[in-house]
Order: C-alpha cells, then structure tokens, then sequence
C-alpha cells in the first residue's frame, strides 16, 4: 500500500509540475511588482509595459544590406524595479551587426510585447488587447556622463546579472534609446495619442 500512495505522489507532482510549464510558455514574469494599468492611461501604461519587461526587438538600419532594417532580439533595462525612467538601455558589442549599424546610422526602433512577461493570459500576441509598443528614435553609445553611465550599469546588471560576466575582450559598451516617438496598442482602437514628454513624466 505504501508503494501506491508513494506511486501516486510522485504522479500527482509530476501532473503539477507539467502543468506549471505548459502555462509558463505564454511568458515569463520578471518583476510584476506593479499592478497592471487601466488601458486608457496610456502614459502610465506605457511606463509600466517597459520597465516590467526585460528584453525587445531592436531594429536598426543595415548599410550592409542595402539600407534594409535589421531586426535582433536584445536584453535591456531602464532602471531599477520600480525606478525606472523609460529610456532603454543596452549593453552591446560591436562583434553584433545591431551595435555596428547604430555606429553608422543611429535611426533605430526598439518593440516590445506584453505577451512575454505572462500578463496576457491565452490571447494571441497580436489582440489588440495584448499590448505592445514600439519606442522609435536615435540608439547612441552613453558616454561623457558618469552618474548616467553608472545608473545604466546599475539598471543592467540589476535586472540581467549575467552580463556582468561577459567577456571584457569583447568590448562591450551602454547604448540607450533616444526616444523620438511612440506607437503603442493596448486596447482597441488603434494606437493611442502619445508624446515623449506625456511618456517620460508618467509617474510609476
């Protein structure tokens, strides 16, 4: 009798557990230290969409490939949990095209999906209501500021502590994201109405 009961804990663990990474794959909640937005505060939902996130899609324009954009999946941060100010960071090495186009034409675009930190349940990453947001500007080497380039490096090996192990040879250096304009979906209806200053003065 003791080997069934045992037989069966073990199956009912198993159940639980594969259970728990069947739901896992619709995304990874990072922070979520901060209640979801209403949708019609799209400032205030736009600053908790980046600072919960933790990785996007960043574009940059390939002179090597005839001008065409390039798209590559990269880590970033914009500040500490709860403290972040809205402009992406990046820690990237030339030995990447992204790093080398911005050196040549900094006109980037960088997208992240709400789909990816866990908060859209079973929907599809395009519903409208699975909300996304591409911040469009200028990617630049942070350089010249102390205090911004140690609150960068903060921002980045607080939220990715691997990259504080990455090979110093390889010459990695902060990016951020000059922002210059907004698109974001969160509801129906099309894009909501966004300005950089609505954007950056949202209080978290």
């Amino acid at each position: 009798m003791n080997i069934i009961n045992r037989a069966a804990s073990i199956l009912l663990l198993f159940v639980f557990f594969l259970a728990f990474f069947q739901n896992s794959v619709h995304g990874r909640p990072l922070l979520l230290s901060m209640s979801r937005p209403k949708p019609d505060d799209a400032a205030l939902f736009a600053r908790w969409l980046v600072s919960q996130s933790s990785w996007g899609v960043l574009n940059t324009i390939a002179s090597d490939m005839g001008g065409a954009p390039f798209g590559n999946v990269v880590s970033f941060s914009d500040g500490l949990p709860d403290k972040g100010r809205g402009i992406p960071y990046f820690y990237l090495t030339t030995l990447d095209p992204t790093a080398r186009n911005a050196l040549k034409d900094q006109r980037s675009s960088f997208t992240i999906s709400e789909y990816a930190i866990g908060t859209c349940g079973k929907k599809d990453p395009e519903n409208p209501s699975c909300a996304k947001i591409t911040l469009v500007g200028k990617l630049k080497v942070v350089t010249g500021d102390p205090k911004e380039t140690s609150f960068a490096q903060t921002a980045l090996f607080t939220k990715h502590p691997e990259m504080e192990g990455w090979p110093k040879g390889h010459d990695f250096q902060i990016y951020k994201l000059e922002i210059e304009e907004i698109f974001m979906i969160n509801w129906f209806g099309g894009p909501k109405p966004l300005t950089v200053d609505q954007y950056l003065q949202a209080k978290m």
